[in-house]
Order: structure tokens, then C-alpha cells, then sequence
């Protein structure tokens, strides 16, 4: 029984420094005292927590958002490109077969 425990705490110290090592305990760190420090605590800690691991400050949602739409829109506009040039090659072969 003694060296299952061993085992156990083994694998607990194992753990515990692979969370360090990958900055996992600091970054869990960072966000649990920003929560604490918060003068208006959210009604949703979990969601503050979510939210503040998820990304970084400076991340501008706005200008992702902007980002997104334009590429969305350029997407949209090499598809139908592609589709046209399809057409475009079927009709020369459809051409080529009829001369």
C-alpha cells in the first residue's frame, strides 16, 4: 500500500511540474488574480476565467471581425472565379468537340 501512495504522489509531482514547465500554473496564476483583483466581481467567474484565458489583451475583436468579413468576402469571390472558369473550360471543350 505504501508504494502505491509513493506511485500516486509520483505521478502528482510528475504532473505538477509538466503544468509548470508549459506555463500552464502561471497562466492559471495570472487569471485567478486578476479575478481577485476585479473591484466589480463578475456574476460569471467561470466566464471571466474563459475569457481571459482564451486570448490576449491586446487581441481587437473589432478588427478581427473586420479581418474576418473581408476574407469572407474575398473567398466568396475566388469561388465564384472558379466556378466561372470551369465554365469557361467546358465551353472550349464543348468547342473543341464540335469543330
Amino acid at each position: 500500500m505504501a508504494s502505491q501512495a509513493k506511485t500516486i504522489e509520483a505521478k502528482k509531482d510528475e504532473f505538477r511540474a509538466y503544468l509548470e514547465k508549459t506555463g500552464v500554473v502561471d497562466q492559471l496564476t495570472k487569471v485567478l488574480v486578476s479575478l481577485y483583483e476585479e473591484t466589480d466581481k463578475p456574476n460569471n467567474p467561470l466566464e471571466f476565467i474563459k475569457k481571459n484565458m482564451s486570448a490576449p489583451e491586446e487581441v481587437d475583436e473589432d478588427n478581427l471581425k473586420n479581418e474576418y468579413l473581408k476574407l469572407k468576402d474575398e473567398n466568396d469571390k475566388l469561388r465564384q472565379r472558379v466556378t466561372d472558369l470551369q465554365k469557361q473550360i467546358e465551353n472550349l471543350k464543348g468547342d473543341e468537340d464540335n469543330a
